[in-house]
């Protein structure tokens, strides 16, 4: 198999650097993702997103949600059963678990709410001003003198 190097393609640009880490961590990504737990991330509206996340079994105290640069991640780990338990079936799984997203630029957390086994995280990218297309006016010249001269004659 060949492998790809994206080496050159870096050579000629400036300020990509997020890009190739971003490239360089999905190419060399373990092909098994984990499943545990299961999530879903939604489009609310044109800047708005939410990840749900079933943390069924997890309490609020539980549950830790963390940015960090544009790195977000979400973990739990379940406290200590102080009550003796005997099951006859255990299906809901509570075993710790640590979930990493990873944020574009201007994306930021806007909170977490938990409610019925579901952890939901409100993200809303904020483009900022200099950033946002903007109309430039064209301004018109004055004609020059000469092209006033020669269109006289």
């Amino acid at each position: 198999m060949r492998n790809f190097d994206p080496t050159p393609l870096f050579r000629g640009s400036v300020g990509f650097d997020r890009m190739a880490d971003l490239m360089d961590r999905a190419l060399t990504a373990d092909p098994v993702q984990p499943s545990y737990p299961p999530y879903n991330i939604e489009k609310v509206d044109e800047n708005g997103f939410r990840i749900s996340i079933a943390v069924a079994g997890f309490t609020g105290d539980e549950l830790s949600v963390e940015v960090k640069q544009n790195l977000l991640v979400v973990s739990a780990r379940k406290a200590e059963d102080t009550v003796e338990r005997t099951y006859l079936h255990r299906g809901i799984a509570t075993r710790a678990f640590e979930r990493r997203f990873h944020l574009a630029d201007h994306v930021r957390v806007n909170g977490a709410t938990h409610a019925d086994g579901m952890l939901h995280i409100e993200l809303v990218r904020e483009i900022p001003e200099a950033l946002k297309p903007r109309r430039i006016e064209i301004a018109r010249a004055e004609p020059s003198a000469q092209l006033v001269q020669a269109s006289a004659a």
